[in-house]
């Protein structure tokens, strides 16, 4: 049975009283938290991409709470500043540094399909279903995992209860926070769909119209949500009040009759959130220039193929090389890694997924030595066999990359006894499936459209088939990396399927290339991900006024400005004299948030 089910199952009648319907919105102009991508001191950092996220997690450390703890408080108050990315309506991956142990512990809280669901979920007569309409419906929404997770690293690992954990982010939600150009924004590129939704419209759309940055945005009910889980535990949602309101809008989704979105219904029932568990897997891991990269295993795709990408990378010497051939190197490390992450890797409770075989050297070797400096290799690349590696041989079918949604979020917390927490959350889209559960205040996630409608490739197995109670593939790639048994530096980012190429180029920006942890995340951003043309940003583009692209072209590198930015990655890192440093994004996002507890100069 659930951990969450063992300690309070009658908690329905007596969680209904606390249920509130205040009306959010924004009340007059003030001044935002500031914000600093880069922080270091002692006592512990903390990097998030929310100035009140990250001040609130410095505050519990400040205050003598762990890691743990102070990641747990990070989460919920991004689910009330950054709610288009995480929340409870979520799930995520979350991977911790024992400093007692020196181990590495890692907890799956990805979302499930319901028991109901089988391969067809995403086709209509015969067809896929057009992406937009599986997103916006019931028929995404998979078992929320965030609240479980966040019980069961306190459980496990923390110090504090789940209910003084939650009490920070409860108070923020009432009291309200400044709105920034990012919110009004996100709310602004959903305006359409979140105004099919009475319950969305009345929260993020008020008086039919985004708030403007400068005001002040509560959100009363789901501070009560919140409250809810303080009193009464993840219960409340996993076998109680709030858990049938979810089941309720997943089956009957409150569309504004006038609207004219065909929004379908789903089949998440109370007995699947009831039957939700959240899962201690063994983390990935590999040595890379003799550091321990430790990373999340399937279904999460991440930690898997930034592994076999690194261990490629291996076989060529990125410190001495040329920024172009770095950039050749790094390219196709990751075109033919994600060949074989979309042939192999599925949920490993109904696919045999070939984990130790994918981050072997012995198979990376075979790969590395497909790769050519001066030509691109032609996409999309054919998955090997990881159990049996041929070298130099390529497969026979190619494997292309299905789209992956990209608003995610990523924390990272260290604390003063050297525990370090890296933990990436998402609710898929941005916005995710644009459905606020009435009188919660939080909106559901399309997790699900993570699976493969059909078969990516005709006639191939595809791992990542819907499945009843099966998790959706994933590409977050919280990592953390020990030199000698200690923290050296933990990283993640959102960002969809370039989560994973973002992380690997931070890993390599860092550890190769000389660079700073801040300037790793900083770096203009390339993505390949086994297409045609890698994704770039435009800041990419212009390196030495465009010679540096037009050198990889020449290779045969092919390039697609993305109208977006790549990521949002934060970090933390322990220097030498035993300080911390905190980093995140210094532009994307609006700017990152770090903070350690006691700066330098203190």
């Amino acid at each position: 049975m659930p951990a969450h089910r063992c300690r309070r199952i009658l908690v329905i009648a007596a969680t209904a009283a606390l249920v509130t319907s205040v009306a959010a919105g924004p009340a007059t102009a003030a001044t935002p938290t500031p914000k600093s991508p880069v922080a270091v001191g002692f006592g512990g950092a903390v990097a998030s991409i929310d100035a009140d996220a990250t001040a609130i997690g410095t505050k519990v450390l400040r205050d003598g709470g762990n890691a743990v703890d102070a990641a747990v408080a990070v989460a919920a108050a991004l689910g009330v500043t950054d709610p288009f990315s995480a929340g409870i309506g979520g799930g995520g991956f979350f991977v911790y540094y024992d400093a007692k142990t020196h181990r590495v512990h890692t907890l799956d809280g990805r979302e499930t399909a319901p028991k109901t669901a089988d391969e067809n979920l995403f086709v209509e007569n015969g067809k896929p279903l057009p992406f937009a309409d599986a997103v916006t419906s019931g028929l995404s929404v998979g078992v929320p995992g965030t609240p479980a997770t966040w019980a069961e690293a306190l459980r496990k690992w923390g110090t504090r209860s789940l209910a003084k954990s939650l009490k920070p982010a409860e108070n923020l939600a009432r009291d309200g926070f400044v709105v920034d150009q990012t919110f009004q924004t996100q709310i602004a590129n959903n305006q359409a769909r979140f105004s099919a939704f009475p319950s969305t419209r009345s929260l993020y759309l008020p008086g039919g119209a985004p708030p403007s940055p400068g005001t002040v945005f509560k959100n009363p009910d789901l501070a009560a949500t919140y409250a809810q889980l303080e009193r009464y535990g993840v219960d409340a949602l996993y076998a109680g009040p709030i858990g049938a309101d979810i089941a309720k809008t997943v089956q009957q989704p409150p569309k504004d009759p006038a609207s004219p979105l065909n929004v379908r219904p789903g089949n998440l029932s109370t007995a699947d959130l009831a039957d939700y568990d959240v899962i201690e897997r063994r983390p990935t891991h590999m040595t890379y220039h003799g550091l321990d990269v430790y990373g999340m295993p399937a279904p999460s795709s991440g930690g898997l193929t930034v592994g076999e990408s690194l261990n490629i990378l291996e076989n060529f010497d990125l410190k001495h090389a040329s920024k172009a051939d770095y950039l050749q190197y790094f390219l196709e490390s990751t075109r033919f890694a994600f060949a074989d992450r979309n042939r192999w890797i599925g949920d490993p409770a109904f696919v045999d997924v070939p984990a130790r075989e994918l981050v072997s050297q012995r198979f990376a070797d075979s790969r590395a030595c497909l790769i050519s400096k001066d030509k691109a290799a032609t996409s999309p690349v054919a998955p090997a066999d990881p159990r049996h590696p041929a070298p130099c041989a390529a497969g026979a079918t190619a494997a292309p990359t299905p789209y992956e949604g990209e608003n995610t979020t990523h924390l990272t917390v260290a604390d003063k006894w050297g525990n370090v927490v890296a933990y990436t959350l998402t609710i898929e889209q941005e916005g995710g499936s644009g459905i606020v559960v009435p009188g919660r205040g939080f909106l559901l996630n399309n997790e699900l459209t993570d699976f493969s409608f059909t078969p990516v490739t005709p006639g191939v197995p595809d791992p990542n088939l819907p499945g009843p109670g099966k998790r959706p593939r994933s590409s977050m790639a919280p990592t953390i990396v020990l030199k000698d048994g200690k923290p050296f530096f933990a990283t993640g980012s959102p960002g969809g399927a370039s989560i994973i190429t973002t992380v690997l180029q931070v890993l390599t920006g860092r550890i190769d290339r000389g660079l700073s942890l801040e300037d790793a995340i900083a770096a203009p951003r390339a993505s390949q991900r086994n297409s045609a043309e890698a994704q770039v940003e435009q800041a990419f583009l212009d390196q030495d006024n465009g010679e540096l692209v037009a050198d990889l072209k020449a290779r045969g590198q092919g390039f697609s400005k993305t109208p977006a930015e790549i990521g949002a990655a934060t970090g933390v890192e322990r220097l030498r004299d035993g300080r911390w440093l905190a980093a995140a994004e210094p532009v994307r996002r609006g700017t990152g948030a770090a903070q350690v507890v006691y700066p330098a100069n203190w």
